[in-house]
């Protein structure tokens, strides 16, 4: 596969951040894994960037990509109630002040209470370990993701 059709078939697998199906290409082997050594390898600012170009769970963002919304749609975070909406947003507000990006989890791997509850949970712990469960999850998402593809 030539690099131009590389990047048409994987360039939008990561949320807006071409630039790791960028530098994983030429891939000979485990294409996943592939990309996942080139996120391990990006600097810290590089790993934030990336966190930081996904978006809030439960919001009404028209920034979403196709995947994305589709995602949250599965897991019915396009749905909430008013209640829940309110819930979701003070949530969401709390965690990025708390550290810097917002909550990441691979949502077709969850309901919606227990995105909630994990939110919950996670809003706890410390910057710096949430920061590689962060990347963890976008890992889940992008491995689903590829599979998907076919």
């Amino acid at each position: 596969m030539s690099r131009d059709e590389f990047l048409a078939r994987y360039g939008a697998l990561f949320e807006h951040s071409p630039w790791v199906v960028e530098r994983a290409y030429p891939v000979s082997g485990d294409i996943h894994a592939a990309f996942m050594q080139v996120v391990e390898a990006a600097s810290y600012e590089e790993q934030l960037g990336l966190i930081r170009a996904h978006p809030e769970l439960g919001t009404k963002s028209v920034a979403l990509t196709e995947a994305s919304a589709a995602e949250q749609l599965g897991a019915g975070l396009q749905a909430l109630s008013p209640q829940e909406f309110a819930q979701f947003a003070a949530l969401n507000e709390i965690y990025r002040e708390r550290f810097g990006h917002p909550f990441i989890v691979c949502v077709r791997l969850h309901t919606k209470s227990e995105i909630f509850e994990l939110l919950l949970q996670r809003v706890q712990k410390h910057p710096a370990q949430e920061h590689v469960e962060a990347l963890r999850q976008i890992g889940l998402i992008t491995k689903l993701r590829l599979e998907g593809m076919g």
